[in-house]
């Protein structure tokens, strides 16, 4: 191999050693044991609700960080159109930042412990500011 061809090889392989020590070794595939499974609220709808008119909240599409408590960030993910999310995660315990509007629609961080071969379950509530 020449110089050159080395030189290139090792920028190569420090790059390629950077990028995976960038990656969070906290989130898993699709396959995973354990994480979150999450579902995404958005209300209330109407400023008034009654038993005639109960006025639920609606599934939202929202965007949400993901954080090792006490760490960096691990990923971002959006929930769907019917309000669903699910991550798997290594077991430790995280905070979800929702990505709130300015200044409304607003839902407020969360903490969530996922545990060895479970999938926690959280709901996440955006209030929309109508009163």
């Amino acid at each position: 191999m020449s110089r050159r061809g080395r030189g290139r090889a090792i920028v190569v392989g420090v790059l390629v050693a950077l990028a995976s020590g960038c990656g969070s070794t906290d989130l898993l595939g699709p396959e995973a044991a354990q994480g979150i499974d999450g579902m995404v609220l958005i209300g209330p709808q109407c400023p008034v609700s009654s038993p005639d008119n109960p006025c639920p909240d609606l599934p939202y599409e929202a965007n949400i960080e993901i954080r090792r408590k006490g760490a960096g960030l691990v990923t971002y993910v959006q929930s769907d159109s019917n309000g669903t999310f699910r991550v798997g995660l290594r077991p430790g315990l995280y905070t979800l930042l929702p990505e709130s509007g300015d200044p409304f629609p607003i839902a407020q961080a969360q903490d969530v412990e996922v545990r060895t071969n479970e999938f926690s379950e959280v709901t996440i509530f955006f209030d929309t500011g109508i009163r």
